[in-house]
């Protein structure tokens, strides 16, 4: 079921209704240092939205302004503004925007490593107050959606593998009922066939449940075969959107982050980046 996935065509959504809309935001830590320098991006419901660049692009941080987590670094969005169904979010509680059904899946997982994997997807239902029933016929949603996690749900979750523990980061957010994810780094320490499936199980949920999904990757290849839209950041600023289609095609895209030049597969080594920033910040 998952090959019949990922063989799909991954058909645009951004024609639907604007969910989050990030408009224009700086973002500095400790008073000094600017991470983000006018970030705009918007993501449509319903859709798959992906955030690409390397290591210190701005792809966690933006991630955190949105889930407005940015406060525990001692980092603050100082100008611009995030909106959620058209409401200003930028200085709202992190528990509040949580009722709004907007979830972050943090980088490196971070599970519960004392409970069980099935104790640690309980514990995102513990904003609910639906009843146990509602609760117990999610969790056998997860399970569906995640099979290897029912199989392993007695187990402690700090002795599971790295893919396992992501499987149950992931389910633990959809136990929120939420009707936004913001998915940080999940192909990071993971194995290229792992990487597939978590990309597929993503798809399926987007699919099969309506969640958007607002994701931040350093794997483009990937990302770009999954998501409707993609957003490149370097340094802070986006350099390149489109959809993730003609993302594919686009030739900075194919020889910077892809790894091939019209000649061919290029090196990084071989190409001098004030090149990329001459051609995409001109």
């Amino acid at each position: 079921m998952l090959d019949a996935v990922a063989t799909a065509p991954v058909t645009p959504a951004r024609a639907g209704e604007a969910l989050l809309e990030v408009n224009n935001i700086e973002v500095i830590y400790n008073h000094v240092i600017l991470v983000l320098k006018g970030v705009s991006l918007s993501v449509p419901k319903g859709s798959i939205t992906a955030l690409l660049g390397g290591n210190g692009a701005g792809k966690t941080t933006t991630l955190k302004a949105v889930s407005n987590l940015l406060k525990s670094e001692r980092g603050e969005v100082t100008k611009g503004a995030i909106t959620y169904r058209g409401e200003n979010v930028t200085d709202l509680d992190p528990a509040a925007l949580v009722k709004k059904g907007v979830i972050q899946v943090m980088e490196g997982r971070h599970c519960f490593e004392h409970l069980t994997v099935e104790e640690n997807l309980l514990t995102g239902a513990y904003t609910r107050t639906d009843g146990a029933a509602a609760v117990r016929r999610d969790l056998e949603m997860v399970y569906e959606y995640f099979p290897r996690l029912k199989e392993r749900r007695k187990s402690q979750a700090g002795y599971t593998s790295g893919g396992e523990q992501q499987m149950c980061a992931m389910g633990r957010a959809l136990m929120s009922r939420p009707e936004t994810i913001l998915l940080d780094e999940p192909s990071m320490g993971l194995a290229p066939q792992l990487v597939e499936q978590i990309f597929q199980i993503v798809k399926k949920v987007n699919e099969g449940e309506g969640v958007t999904f607002l994701l931040a990757e350093q794997n483009t290849n990937v990302a770009l075969r999954y998501a409707h839209y993609g957003y490149i950041l370097e340094s802070g600023r986006v350099v390149m959107d489109g959809e993730a289609a003609a993302l594919r095609e686009n030739p900075d895209v194919k020889e910077f982050y892809l790894g091939m030049a019209e000649e061919g597969r290029k090196s990084f080594r071989d190409v001098r980046s004030y090149r990329r920033r001459k051609r995409w910040l001109a």
